[in-house]
């Protein structure tokens, strides 16, 4: 997990009058969620500290309290930021696709593709490890993530469904079953639950979950 740690660029000095600009604001608060990301990631949410964030991001508490009102809020800007930038290639392979059949292969490719970084992975080993104590951290990263994937994917089976492609089905329920058939195996694997798996197989994972899911949602 050491891997996921970098140490991130100093923060830019103040500007005239000792007041930050507008970007060197974004700039900090950037720096301070790139820092929270690495101990995150690394050491686990009980174990961060706010302490530790800020005298790594180089700025004093009271700099912190006036970004983040404390460490739950720091952590779903965290998760917030990271998916955002896993999203827009998820959302990109829901339109793409030249047929319904590709769509979800290319859509399962790039959930797998997200689901088995070494972020999103130590991400999962958080929720698990900490949901005892905090369970606020699961609520987080389902409603940011999960929840998001689900509505999409949904919103795509209508469509179909609409169109006489697909029977008549709950597609909120379709829709988590399809990710659960995609992700929950490879991601155990990647966690040393079972072997990992190589490209060519999770290629063929892929192939055959979008197979029986369709098989599933189209038969009577």
């Amino acid at each position: 997990m050491a891997a996921i740690v970098e140490s991130a660029p100093r923060v830019r000095p103040r500007g005239q009058g000792g007041r930050p600009s507008r970007l060197q604001s974004a700039q900090l608060s950037d720096r301070i969620l790139d820092v929270a990301t690495a101990l995150f990631l690394r050491d686990g949410f009980g174990t961060t500290s706010i302490e530790a964030v800020a005298k790594r991001a180089g700025i004093s508490k009271r700099t912190f309290y006036h970004r983040f009102r404390g460490k739950e809020e720091l952590f779903e800007a965290v998760v917030r930021r990271l998916i955002e930038r896993w999203m827009p290639p998820f959302d990109a392979a829901l339109v793409e696709g030249p047929s319904l059949a590709e769509t979800l292969r290319r859509t399962a490719e790039q959930m797998l593709g997200v689901a088995l970084t070494p972020e999103a992975l130590a991400l999962h080993r958080i929720v698990i490890a900490e949901a005892p104590r905090f369970p606020g951290l699961a609520r987080i990263l389902h409603d940011l993530g999960a929840a998001a994937g689900i509505e999409r994917i949904a919103q795509y089976l209508d469509r179909h469904i609409a169109a006489g492609e697909l029977r008549a089905i709950d597609s909120r329920f379709a829709a988590e079953q399809f990710i659960l058939m995609v992700v929950t195996g490879p991601r155990r694997r990647a966690l040393g639950l079972g072997a990992p798996l190589d490209p060519g197989e999770l290629h063929n994972w892929v192939d055959h979950s979008v197979r029986l899911f369709l098989d599933g949602c189209r038969g009577g």
